[in-house]
């Protein structure tokens, strides 16, 4: 894995007129304040990262897994790679120690699961990650519902996608830079389901996986 540094912030004051007078230039020094908030924290990103894909489910093999095959295809696709693929029956202590396992790999920046995120008795893939959470995500499932929303109306309602960081000295591990975070997200087992939820990791796990692992001492 590798950091890129970020870019220079965008001059949020401009051509400021001296009428605005004192209370206007506390609103632009604020708004500086938090451009450069900002820039520091993309400056610790990851570049690339290693992810850990993990299929939920009794029905499926590895070889019959078209929500895993989505989710490893659209991340072959970046400059990331899969740094391992499992399946797991839909099991609280099979999947629990799965993600814990895989949270302790030094190849791992961040895991990902699809299944068992659903209503049905033997869907405890959110029951089982939960508690590794060190600090959860809820940006990241009310996201994914908004956007399926568009796909799949109100069932929404009944899907139970989360995220949140994991502390990978809990496993065993630990990083270079002091920090212990490992991003880990929990999608729903539809492929459709799989493909959107990939997005939003591609686009942000890099981000919180520098963060999450950022040593400010």
């Amino acid at each position: 894995m590798r950091r890129t540094d970020g870019g220079d912030p965008d001059d949020a004051h401009g051509a400021d007129d001296h009428e605005h007078g004192h209370a206007d230039h506390g609103g632009d020094h604020a708004a500086h304040d938090h451009d450069e908030d900002a820039v520091h924290a993309h400056a610790h990103d990851f570049g690339s990262i290693g992810i850990g894909v993990v299929t939920i489910s009794t029905s499926r093999t590895l070889e019959d897994d078209p929500a895993g095959d989505a989710i490893a295809a659209a991340i072959e696709d970046t400059e990331h790679e899969v740094a391992t693929r499992e399946l797991v029956d839909d099991d609280h202590d099979g999947i629990q120690g799965s993600v814990d396992a895989l949270v302790g790999r030094e190849d791992v920046d961040c895991v990902v699961t699809t299944g068992g995120t659903g209503v049905t008795p033997d869907d405890v893939t959110i029951e089982a990650v939960r508690p590794l959470f060190g600090k959860e995500l809820p940006g990241f499932g009310e996201l994914f519902r908004a956007l399926s929303r568009e796909e799949i109306g109100t069932r929404v309602v009944a899907t139970r996608a989360t995220a949140g960081i994991v502390d990978r000295s809990s496993s065993g591990g630990g990083t270079e830079d002091g920090g212990n975070g490992v991003p880990v997200f929990c999608l729903p087992g539809s492929e459709d389901a799989a493909r959107l939820g990939v997005d939003i990791v591609i686009e942000e796990a890099p981000h919180l996986a520098g963060l999450a692992t950022r040593d400010d001492q």
